[in-house]
């Protein structure tokens, strides 16, 4: 794309952000709160590429003058500074081609959001489950690095350590557009704690991402929905097994089924699971999306499918496989304690690169 296509595709977008950013202070606008969170997104947006915009003017001036006086210069020195101006602008300049070009790619609206994410026990018995609790671990981890906030929402404890099933809502800045790259089947090789012969055993764990719904993303008819009380279990304090805290809602039309026991207070319960509820029935109509996405896309295998072998753990060699993009790194241990930010990096990157392909 040449320096005039881009010049005038990002003024077509300065336009437009002028336009958005007139409409989001008329009151008729904020009013309608759905419009107003919608055009409040777009905006948000657009500023990278309004501040690349404007960067990018900046350069383009620069070089010309810089080769305005190469050509007009008849010091010799002088024209020296300015062939080494020129050359050092249309380097920077070529950067900042690249740099817009990804901005100018279309990103998935719900990177911006908060995330449900669902660890389950697979293949492997007991030893799935003590898997299950190490990822909750990893995972919980590296959200503590980010700065992001974790709030369990509900779990099943295995028989010998760890997890059958944990739930949890992650709180933050782009938390599902960083996430998303983890869902799928996680394998451990391992020797387990209960194999007396020495061997390796492999297991399993699934991991779903889904992006939390907002409150205006979908309408609830709550007439739609079964709501039962019972007693938590785990634990929790004195108020476990006594009071009748624990919520359980099931949306009678799609059969689907949340249940939220962390919080000792019946109405938080019911809070949580009916947010975890909006997003499972959200999240009907955009796995859709996904699985067309994912099949273009090796690095997107973030539509929940849990029979997509993403990554494997070897413990005896200290070996991590991505296999959607043939990475291996020999760091497990600094890996199950949260630092995934190389892996996930990686996946991005390769991701944006197909995508960058696949607009050329």
């Amino acid at each position: 794309m040449s320096n005039s296509a881009i010049l005038d595709k990002l003024e077509g977008i300065k336009i437009r952000f002028e336009e958005i950013s007139q409409q989001i202070t008329d009151p008729e606008v904020m009013s309608d709160m759905k419009r107003y969170i919608r055009l409040n997104r777009e905006y948000r947006d657009m500023e990278p590429l309004i501040a690349a915009y404007d960067r990018y003017r900046i350069l383009l001036s620069h070089l010309e003058e810089a080769k305005q006086m190469f050509r007009d210069e008849k010091d010799e020195e002088l024209r020296v500074m300015a062939q080494e101006e020129v050359e050092k602008l249309s380097s920077c300049i070529g950067l900042l081609d690249e740099e817009i070009k990804l901005l100018l790619l279309p990103s998935d609206p719900e990177d911006d959001k908060n995330a449900v994410m669902e660890i389950r026990g697979g293949t492997g018995g007991d030893e799935a489950s003590i898997f299950a609790g190490d990822l909750y671990r990893m995972y919980n981890r590296f959200c503590e690095n980010k700065g992001w906030k974790v709030e369990v929402t509900g779990f099943s404890p295995g028989t010998a350590g760890g997890f059958k099933e944990i739930v949890m809502t992650v709180t933050g800045v782009k938390v599902y557009g960083t996430l998303k790259y983890e869902s799928g089947v996680h394998r451990v090789q391992r020797v387990p704690k209960t194999e007396t012969q020495g061997r390796v055993h492999t297991s399993a764990a699934t991991v779903a991402v889904l992006p939390e719904a907002g409150e205006f993303d979908i309408e609830l008819n709550m007439n739609d929905i079964r709501k039962d009380v019972f007693c938590s279990s785990g634990p929790g304090g004195q108020s476990v097994n006594t009071t009748y805290s624990a919520i359980r809602l099931t949306h009678v039309p799609t059969g689907i089924v949340v249940q939220c026991q962390d919080e000792k207070s019946q109405l938080r319960n019911f809070d949580k699971a009916l947010a975890e509820l909006r997003t499972r029935i959200y999240n009907l109509e955009y796995r859709k999306y996904m699985d067309g996405v994912a099949a273009q896309r090796k690095t997107m295998v973030s539509t929940g499918d849990r029979s997509a072998k993403v990554r494997t753990y070897n413990y005896p060699q200290s070996r991590v496989t991505d296999h959607r993009i043939n990475l291996t790194l020999y760091n497990l241990p600094a890996i199950i304690d949260g630092d995934i930010q190389e892996l996930i990096d990686k996946l991005q990157m390769e991701e944006n690169a197909e995508r960058m392909r696949a607009s050329e």
